[in-house]
């Protein structure tokens, strides 16, 4: 990895890390929770429940390629004027803001887990399996609304705390709105949806912390909300790209942490499938079958190989490969400023696909 990379990653883990607290000092909890009760602080063992499901998921690790093309963004917009230069907040300020995608991408992946019904997450029991539905579906919602405590903490002027806000409550709602598109699609078994459907659901869902991300390190570093916001719409291209990338990997090599064709258990209409069907219409009744048989028997269903097998009999997983590294190579060069978003997301495209 890029050492600059390391440095600014290591700056990340660090704020993170300090934003979750682990002995949930008065400040912290004051910043969090307000005052709370006698009975709840003198026994810190009701909020690390809160919290314990959150943290453990945290420290599993992840690429962190959010809150680092956050920082990307920060230092692009800063260099571009100085007017800019001058409107930006402090540079610890803009670490501290990187919580508001990785708490948010933190809590979505317990959340999808729950939803698909996942045993494992970074090849470990999938919260709900480890701490139960109950506890593991209260603790990532609540890390929704922790994330954005940042914004009263980070010394912003009250205009810059409502910016903040109101990118960061609208990106979640966009979130929200693709995980009922693709969870609608994988409960209706014969429902297929078009290509563009499925772009839309991906670009909430996905690409909105793409989004997030590059609008919030770029307003950090001064950018007017506007200019902001096409920048944003190019980052949820590139989300979009990374998201049909991981769908062509769990029908080949498997995501790590996760078996391969896990997509197939959980009935997911990735592009790959929708590919196939554009080129094989009558494959349809034969894909909902087997995804439908994958989804009783589970992962080790033999109908899982057998509807990858059917998906390899045209060049869909390749199409869609490389649909996903053109958005990501077409999207990355209008954010020609930095040659180190490039370079990041470059090397994030397994090599065997770019």
């Amino acid at each position: 990895m890029n050492k600059e990379f390391q440095t600014r990653l290591e700056q990340i883990e660090m704020h993170l890390k300090k934003a979750l607290e682990t002995d949930y000092c008065d400040e912290w909890r004051e910043s969090s929770f307000s005052k709370l009760p006698h009975s709840i602080t003198q026994n810190k063992t009701f909020i690390q429940k809160l919290i314990e499901p959150n943290k453990n998921l945290l420290n599993l690790g992840g690429k962190r390629w959010r809150p680092l093309f956050l920082i990307l963004c920060y230092e692009m917009a800063k260099s571009m004027d100085k007017s800019n230069a001058a409107r930006a907040v402090p540079e610890q300020t803009a670490y501290a803001l990187t919580q508001l995608v990785e708490f948010v991408h933190t809590a979505s992946l317990i959340h999808d887990d729950i939803e698909d019904n996942a045993d494992l997450r970074r090849g470990k029991p999938a919260a709900h399996i480890q701490y139960g539905l109950d506890t593991a579906l209260n603790s990532a919602s609540w890390l929704y609304f922790e994330a954005p405590v940042c914004l009263n903490t980070s010394g912003l002027t009250p205009q810059q705390q409502l910016t903040f806000y109101k990118l960061y409550t609208n990106e979640l709602r966009r979130l929200h709105l693709g995980q009922a598109m693709d969870i609608y699609w994988h409960r209706e078994k014969e429902v297929f949806p078009t290509v563009d459907e499925y772009k839309a659901m991906v670009k909430n869902k996905t690409g909105t912390l793409s989004s997030l991300a590059a609008q919030t390190g770029l307003i950090a570093g001064g950018m007017p909300v506007e200019p902001a916001a096409e920048y944003g719409e190019i980052a949820a291209q590139i989300g979009i790209g990374f998201q049909i990338i991981d769908d062509v990997i769990n029908l080949t090599d498997g995501n790590p942490g996760k078996k391969r064709g896990d997509d197939i258990v959980e009935g997911k209409k990735s592009l790959p499938i929708l590919l196939h069907i554009q080129k094989k219409s009558g494959d349809k009744e034969k894909l909902c079958s087997l995804m439908t048989r994958a989804a009783k028997e589970g992962i080790d269903s033999p109908a899982v190989e057998e509807c990858i097998n059917l998906l390899n009999t045209t060049t869909c997983i390749q199409d869609a490969a490389k649909e996903g590294q053109r958005l990501i190579e077409q999207s990355c060069q209008k954010f020609e400023q930095s040659k180190l978003i490039s370079e990041l997301f470059t090397s994030m495209i397994p090599e065997k696909y770019r």
